[in-house]
């Protein structure tokens, strides 16, 4: 970091970097839950893929939701520093 950069900026980007990957996961944890719903479908719903299914959906809630949040909350924070509207 060089003395003329922002600390808050810095922290603000490295969280939107966190929140963003924290978004993949989330939404690819449903596209796993999703494809392995059709293969259950398809194959008969067994007991290793039910409790597969619900992991993923589960660990995919708990990131998508905070994740969502914060996403909104860094593009306001983003939209009020070229607005100026602090």
């Amino acid at each position: 970091m060089t003395g003329t950069e922002d600390p808050i900026l810095v922290k603000r980007a490295r969280i939107a970097r966190l929140n963003s990957a924290a978004l993949r996961v989330g939404a690819g944890l449903y596209i796993v839950a999703t494809v392995l719903f059709g293969i259950a479908v398809a194959v008969g719903f067994t007991t290793a893929l039910t409790t597969a299914i619900t992991v993923a959906l589960l660990l995919g809630s708990v990131l998508l939701a905070p994740a969502m949040v914060f996403h909104y909350a860094i593009k306001a924070a983003y939209r009020a520093d070229r607005e100026d509207s602090w």
